[in-house]
């Protein structure tokens, strides 16, 4: 099981910061594989054609299993490395980022260089929408409607929220239960109920939040 610590970005996210007149516009995006990645940094390469450098690096699957940096003509070391250590150290995956640097005719330094490229990928990031992959188990309750106020009070209290209600004879509602915590609130609504309530696994999943 991959670590539940996994972020994902959500959407394309942009930010630009501008140090000693030049510009560094960083574009963050979320790829699905290398061929995705490369075809992104393509993209932003012909998107601004007329900059100096386009740095990029890209973290791919849960594990970072293939990471990869340029650092587009900039001094090694100062660009696409910091980028991607920002990425790293995010805990986000399967991302790519690009930081297009527009030379405003001082030179910056290896410290200068290195701070305006991770710190324009951090604040992509920083404005970008990210949720954490979790591992849990969808979960199906049926119970009487005598019983359906009680569900949902530890439901409520162990934070889980219904995806799903059907109201008939009896009352159906599906929900997703983090791993850690399904043992424990399966006993809760069991004991709740007085074994009423039926409870059906019906899968094991990712989900984010």
């Amino acid at each position: 099981m991959p670590d539940e610590n996994i972020r994902r970005l959500m959407r394309e996210t942009t930010a630009e910061l501008v140090e000693k007149k030049s510009r560094f516009i960083a574009t963050v995006r979320p790829v699905a594989d290398e061929n995705e990645a490369a075809a992104f940094i393509d993209e932003m390469k012909k998107k601004y054609y007329d900059a100096r450098h386009n740095c990029s690096a890209f973290v791919i699957g849960d594990g970072a299993q293939l990471t990869r940096s340029s650092d587009d003509g900039e001094p090694s070391g100062t660009a696409g490395r910091p980028m991607l250590e920002v990425l790293l150290g995010s805990g986000i995956r399967n991302a790519a980022a690009v930081v297009t640097r527009y030379f405003g005719g001082t030179l910056l330094g290896t410290g200068g260089l290195v701070r305006a490229y991770s710190g324009a990928v951090k604040a992509a990031l920083d404005a970008g929408e990210v949720k954490t992959q979790h591992f849990g188990v969808k979960l199906k309750i049926k119970a009487d409607y005598n019983s359906i106020g009680k569900i949902q009070h530890i439901l409520s209290g162990r934070g889980v929220s219904v995806e799903d209600s059907v109201y008939a004879a009896d009352v159906e509602m599906t929900a997703i239960v983090p791993i850690e915590e399904y043992d424990r609130l399966c006993r809760e609504l069991t004991e709740a109920t007085s074994a009423r309530a039926g409870l059906e696994e019906i899968e094991r999943l990712y989900y984010l939040e």
